[in-house]
């Protein structure tokens, strides 16, 4: 009796484990991604969200002597080449980020260190030679 059970359950887990291996491979509830559908549907799709969540970059940006950068909200530049005083308004400065500090109005601009316009009330620098700027941000250049 014990050999027929022994039997009977060897003979059903062959049966099942056979049924396994010839069965069609996916199904609706666990389906197989082709290559074709990551080329043309899912590579595609990612790039798409990747290119509209970009961060903004810098650009280099050239002003006149005696022109005057004006920034909205947000902006960030870094003073590349030249000489500028900062424009500020009764709610404050510029914000240097690279040493901690609030540049307040006539404040002579810092080299290599990244400027960010916390509004857009008129901030700003004024140039006193020829500048190159990094600026990653809206602005105006007023002659």
């Amino acid at each position: 009796m014990k050999k027929k059970l022994a039997l009977a359950l060897t003979a059903g887990m062959l049966l099942v484990g056979v049924g396994h291996m010839f069965a069609a491979p996916g199904d609706e509830d666990d389906p197989i991604i082709t290559l074709s559908y990551i080329e043309q549907v899912l590579v595609p799709s990612i790039t798409k969200q990747i290119n509209q969540t970009a961060a903004p970059v810098f650009e280099v940006v050239d002003i006149e002597a005696g022109s005057s950068l004006i920034c909205e909200a947000g902006t960030e530049l870094i003073l590349r080449k030249g000489t500028a005083t900062v424009i500020a308004t009764e709610k404050g400065g510029l914000a240097n980020v690279t040493s901690g500090i609030d540049l307040q109005n006539n404040a002579p601009v810092p080299a290599n260190s990244l400027l960010i316009v916390p509004l857009s009330d008129g901030r700003g620098i004024t140039a006193q030679d020829d500048l190159i700027l990094m600026i990653k941000g809206k602005y105006t250049i007023k002659q």
